[in-house]
């Protein structure tokens, strides 16, 4: 088996990155994990690790002969340093889909994953315009990531869309279903923490900011994206509430304004006094992505927790948590800003709530 080492520009913070593909092996995985700053990308579904001469030697160490450099989709007259002084690769995504993207006013993440799994795809039939790719072409790719990349239902969803849309909204061409079928969906429980688990997790927290950003996450039941858009004046004390604006699905709601929260948020505006967002970086501006997640993961390996819990796992414990102290369904709904109750249930069949008045057929047995 080959691990083909593709140079991406910009994948992380604008700085040079080795994409790493292979078919999926967990015995590989634990050997591209022990790399230095190895990180995951959902959105292209590949390991990347930072584009360091110590990191190309430490592949060649670890897989021997089994190496393959290529420069994907690099005009082939640019020499390799010529190549990561780039911060991006030329994007084979055409404007019209962009303006197209745009018009339809999806977010700025959802242009981003549309790009990104375009790029790809393009990339895969370089030598053929866009617009010449055939539907054989396009089920052929689609059998090449279930069966050769390994990717994930939620990456080949991904794919099914942006494909769908370039072709359908953007070419004005109806594609046939068999050929852009999306996968089934898994049927699989979101990991939730118990309420001691997030008190402990939460208790790791000395940074006022740092401790104020999970506080609102885990008692409004924010995601990511959201509590990063936070304005100060989304927080309305005078009607108990924190005010959600265009979030995902482009709608505004309100979520919970915790008491607790807002004596905490007081003491964090004065000492920080943040200008527009109500958690800017150390420059000012939006809080970044990153030090989300570094901050939830310190505190998540301090609390000794072994779950694989992540950000967004505060989010399913908050609505598991009002499920259990016996708060309606629809309520919960409304708060976490789903559009259909059939997202919501999934949290009825995470809840452990009663599970204490039944007993297993094994406790009555008499072995």
């Amino acid at each position: 088996m080959n691990i083909l080492i593709n140079v991406e520009k910009g994948i992380h913070l604008n700085m040079p990155r080795l994409k790493l593909v292979f078919k999926k092996d967990e015995s590989l995985i634990r050997k591209v994990r022990s790399i230095a700053d190895c990180r995951w990308s959902a959105t292209m579904c590949c390991w990347h690790i930072p584009d360091l001469k110590q990191n190309i030697n430490l592949l060649n160490q670890l897989f021997s002969n089994r190496v393959q450099f290529i420069d994907e989709g690099l005009p082939s007259n640019l020499s390799k340093q010529q190549v990561i002084s780039k911060k991006k690769a030329p994007s084979l995504v055409p404007e019209l889909c962009l303006e197209q993207m745009r018009i339809k006013r999806y977010s700025p993440n959802t242009i981003k994953t549309y790009v990104s799994v375009l790029n790809t795809f393009f990339h895969f039939y370089k030598s053929y315009s866009p617009t010449a790719i055939t539907e054989e072409q396009i089920r052929k790719y689609m059998l090449y990531l279930v069966e050769e990349r390994d990717v994930t239902a939620v990456y080949q969803r991904q794919v099914v869309n942006a494909v769908k849309f370039y072709y359908e909204q953007v070419l004005g061409k109806k594609l046939n279903p068999m050929n852009v079928q999306r996968p089934k969906k898994s049927k699989k429980l979101p990991i939730v923490l118990s309420e001691q688990e997030v008190m402990l997790l939460l208790k790791q927290v000395t940074n006022l900011k740092h401790k104020c950003i999970l506080y609102t996450i885990y008692s409004a039941g924010l995601r990511r994206s959201e509590v990063l858009n936070l304005k100060i004046e989304d927080i309305d004390s005078a009607r108990n509430c924190i005010v959600i604006r265009d979030a995902k699905g482009n709608k505004d709601r309100n979520t919970l304004l915790s008491n607790k929260l807002l004596v905490m948020l007081r003491d964090y505006y004065k000492e920080y006094k943040p200008k527009e967002y109500l958690f800017e970086g150390v420059n000012g501006g939006q809080y970044s992505t990153t030090s989300l997640r570094k901050i939830f993961g310190r505190a998540l390996k301090a609390s000794g927790i072994r779950k694989d819990a992540h950000l967004h796992t505060l989010r399913h414990s908050f609505a598991t948590h009002l499920l259990e102290r016996g708060t309606d369904l629809r309520y919960i709904q409304s708060l976490l800003g789903h559009s259909s109750s059939k997202t919501t249930e999934i949290y009825t069949h995470i809840t452990t709530k009663g599970f204490e008045n039944i007993a297993s057929p094994l406790d009555e047995m008499e072995i």
